[in-house]
């Protein structure tokens, strides 16, 4: 393979741009007795194939980069800031958060700026819970649960089922995605009107009461019970690969109703090989 490849995709505009990807044989996620290693070509090919349900997920929103150094066994770290040498046709938007501290923060509207941050070494894409035209006011609900020592993913799937089931006696219209590694997220849409601070305590809210119906089950944040710990978060969004540690590149995806009903769920295996 040469030492670079020059990809094609449309960019915010529609106008197609070129993105440079080097060392395209580059490992990044080394292989396992699952499958083949997993190069950076093979990332950039993948988003390619997953774009268009990708940016409905990731378009419009502030974007943190969860990214790596040498592959997922090598340096791992988080870009808030546009990560240095963003292209000028990428798009941005000023964050501001509650200390007055402000920055600009990638969006990632079109294939070309989703290509460009796989060059950047991007693994996992974590949109913030607000749109570009109102970074202060959340438009989703978002509550991501994982198994505690000595629970296992089954335990995972009943909380979202009880966790569901209270967000739509709220009035929400919840939906469960798998993370890819151990948990799920479970997110609704609500009116963007509320700062980040009153979203957090209605998910506390939330919480409790997920607790109060299932106490051996059930641990909200800072909580000592084993079971499924909740917390609100940002997310990936499916088909997005998985928090870059867990080995094989697992995929986050939307989870369908009959699979988390199925007595023998495991976590979602999928990965980033077209």
């Amino acid at each position: 393979m040469p030492e670079a490849l020059t990809l094609t995709a449309p960019g915010p505009d529609g106008t197609d741009r070129q993105v440079r990807l080097s060392s395209p044989d580059k490992v990044v996620w080394p292989a396992t007795d699952r499958g083949a290693a997993i190069t950076k070509a093979d990332l950039a090919a993948y988003l390619q194939a997953v774009a268009e349900p990708m940016l409905r997920g990731l378009a419009d929103r502030p974007v943190t980069l969860q990214r790596v150094r040498g592959g997922i066994e090598g340096e791992e770290f988080y870009s808030k800031n546009p990560p240095k040498g963003v292209p000028e046709w990428a798009r941005t938007t000023m964050v501001t958060y509650p200390s007055g501290r402000s920055h600009p923060q990638l969006v990632v509207d079109d294939p070309a700026t989703l290509l460009w941050t796989a060059q950047m070494g991007t693994v996992t894409w974590h949109p913030w819970p607000v749109r570009t035209g109102d970074n202060d006011h959340p438009d989703e609900v978002r509550v991501d649960l994982d198994p505690q020592p000595g629970r296992d993913y089954r335990d995972v799937v009943e909380a979202a089922h009880g966790l569901r089931t209270v967000m739509t006696e709220v009035g929400l219209d919840p939906h469960v995605k798998t993370t890819g590694s151990r948990g799920v997220h479970v997110f609704a849409a609500v009116r963007p009107t509320l700062e980040f601070l009153d979203v957090r305590h209605a998910v506390i809210g939330i919480a409790r009461e997920l607790e109060r119906r299932l106490p051996d089950l059930v641990t909200p944040p800072g909580g000592r019970r084993s079971g499924a710990s909740g917390s609100s978060s940002t997310t990936t969004r499916p088909p997005a690969t998985a928090p870059s540690r867990p080995p094989g590149a697992p995929v986050s995806c939307l989870a369908r109703r009959c699979r988390c009903r199925s007595p023998g769920s495991s976590s979602t295996r999928s990965t980033p090989r077209p």
